[in-house]
C-alpha cells in the first residue's frame, strides 16, 4: 500500500470536527502528507455565513501550530453541498485526497447515536479509506 499523499478532513466547527483535525494533522505529520480542512455549506450555514471562504480560521492555525503540522501543507476550502457530497468529491481532481477524516458527530447531535449521518453515510459510500475520530481523541 501506497502511503497517504493528501487527507480531506470535514470541519463544522464542533468539537468532534476539531478532534478530527487534530488528529489529521499528527497523522499526516508522521507520513508527510498535505491536508484539506473542508467546510461544507448547507442551505442553512448560507444564512449564518459561519467561515470565511478565502482565510483559514485562526483556530485551525493555531491548532497547526500547537501540532507542529507545517502550514504550508494546510489547505482550507469551502464548498456548496451536504458534508458527505462535499467530502466524497474531493476524492476527485483536483484534491485526489486518498483519505477522509471526520469526527464521529458534528453539529447535529443526536442522543445515543454513535455516528452521525455523515460519517455514517461516508463510511458506507467512500472510495477511499475513510477515519472516523472519537469524540474523546485528545492526544498527540
Amino acid at each position: 500500500m501506497k502511503p497517504f499523499q493528501h487527507v480531506a478532513v470535514g470541519y463544522d466547527g464542533s468539537p468532534d470536527a476539531t478532534n478530527a483535525v487534530r488528529w489529521t494533522f499528527d497523522a499526516a505529520r508522521e507520513v508527510h502528507s498535505s491536508v484539506t480542512i473542508v467546510h461544507a455549506i448547507g442551505l442553512i450555514e448560507h444564512q449564518r455565513k459561519h467561515f470565511s471562504t478565502d482565510r483559514v480560521p485562526p483556530a485551525l492555525l493555531a491548532l497547526a501550530k500547537e501540532c507542529a503540522f507545517e502550514e504550508s501543507e494546510l489547505h482550507w476550502l469551502v464548498e456548496d453541498g451536504d458534508a458527505c457530497s462535499v467530502l466524497l468529491r474531493m476524492t476527485s481532481p483536483p484534491i485526489n485526497a486518498d483519505m477522509l477524516v471526520v469526527g464521529s458527530r458534528g453539529e447535529g447531535k443526536r442522543e445515543g447515536l454513535l455516528l452521525g449521518s455523515t460519517s455514517l453515510e461516508l463510511a458506507e459510500h467512500a472510495s477511499v479509506p475513510v477515519v472516523v475520530v472519537p469524540s474523546d481523541f485528545t492526544e498527540h
